[in-house]
């Protein structure tokens, strides 16, 4: 009998709100429908009061865990409408905190993973080597997360001399510890029972999809940003892209812990050219932003992030859009959950590393006519207001007794 059970919005096994309803014959999924829009916070509108440089903390509050990629592509953009470059010193720094975060990205991602399978020592084991991680974030950024790193024009902190020892020192403890963690999770039988052929995207669906980061590389989908549209230092660096076969669970973890080791690779190598910089030399001076358009990506931990701004002249963009992975990751779920068990479907919903805040969109669609409309700012404090308002009155009826 084909039955119905849902996921969430709020459930132990989702870390943001997202509602999965799982259409199940006997413990098989044969179909899932997702709905999105339990957390719209408006950054898109919030972005058009702020000036060009208050942006990027603003974006920075996208994702915690995306803290460098959303700032990086924003003043990606805005240097592409500015039409400028931005010195290689900063660049250097650009790319080593952008993969410092990769780092804690897919070791914090690594540990969800072990918790949803119910092995707790993964998950143990990644957070207690994050520790030294984000020892060297705190180095190079001054802060442990929200980096406040990325400006238009280039960064706002200088990478001081007698840092880079302590860092190369930390980054051989932070590589000594994945490689014992890849090679446990490659070995372990139970991560192959639990992970193998389950939640496959293979490449054919991967292309039609969009998918985009670790997800599409799991299924042999060979793209990555940093290499096909480098920017900043990246055409200054050599690593490899790593790509799977399979794209099934096993293969989304396998992508991640190999990506760490060509992360340090790459970070070694800025720390290694930036001493022939001159240090100060952070930022392009920029007096004012004119008229005209600019779009910016990064491959950031989980794919490609985009961002676009248009510029009247003002102060502030006239217009900021904002595209993060999870958006075309998500859908992917349409693939890869049917035909599993609703015991792994937990499990392969959280492998493309979703963050649903970064895919809230609002539009209204009436059924009946099919009609559409976007709704506005001021629609938006309209429709909170009411909803606090018919909360407080059935809270007050709830003390009342009636």
């Amino acid at each position: 009998m084909v039955k119905k059970i849902p996921i969430g919005p709020y459930h132990p096994i989702l870390e943001e709100p997202e509602f999965f309803e799982l259409i199940v014959d006997g413990e098989r999924v044969v179909d899932i429908e997702m709905t999105i829009g339990w957390s719209h916070r408006g950054i898109e509108l919030l972005s058009e009061h702020k000036t060009w440089d208050q942006i990027p903390f603003l974006v920075e509050r996208v994702c915690g865990i995306c803290s460098a990629s959303h700032p990086y592509a924003y003043v990606k953009a805005v240097e592409d409408l500015l039409g400028i470059e931005v010195p290689l010193r900063a660049q250097f720094i650009r790319v080593i905190v952008a993969e410092l975060e990769r780092l804690h990205s897919h070791l914090l991602w690594t540990g969800l993973a072990g918790h949803f399978i119910g092995y707790n020592t993964v998950f143990m084991w990644a957070w207690r080597y994050r520790e030294p991680l984000l020892d060297v974030i705190e180095a190079v950024t001054g802060n442990r997360n929200h980096y406040a790193t990325y400006r238009v024009g280039g960064v706002r902190r200088d990478l001081p001399a007698e840092e880079i020892p302590n860092i190369l020192k930390l980054l051989e403890v932070i590589e000594s510890k994945n490689s014992m963690l890849t090679k446990a999770i490659l070995d372990d039988p139970v991560i192959h029972a639990r992970t193998k052929g389950v939640g496959v995207l293979p490449r054919n669906k991967c292309r039609e999809y969009g998918a985009l980061g670790p997800t599409a590389r799991a299924g042999h989908y060979d793209i990555d940003g940093r290499r096909d549209h480098p920017i900043d230092a990246y055409d200054k660096v050599n690593f490899n892209v790593i790509v799977c076969e399979t794209g099934d669970v096993f293969d989304k973890a396998v992508v991640r812990q190999l990506e760490n080791f060509e992360s340090i690779k790459i970070i070694r190598q800025c720390l290694e050219q930036i001493k022939d910089t001159e240090p100060g030399d952070i930022w392009t001076e920029i007096h004012e932003v004119p008229p005209g358009e600019g779009h910016g990506m990064y491959e950031a931990p989980r794919g490609e992030v985009f961002h676009y701004v248009r510029s009247d002249g003002g102060n502030t963009p006239l217009r900021h859009k904002i595209r993060a992975p999870s958006f075309n990751n998500i859908l992917t779920n349409e693939v890869s959950v049917p035909g599993n068990t609703v015991a792994d479907a937990g499990l392969i919903t959280a492998a493309v590393d979703p963050c649903y805040s970064c895919t809230e969109r609002v539009g209204v669609v009436d059924s009946q006519s099919g009609s559409r409309s976007i709704l506005t700012e001021a629609d938006l404090i309209r429709l909170s207001q009411e909803k606090t308002e018919r909360i407080r009155k059935r809270l007050a009826r709830s003390r009342l007794g009636v």
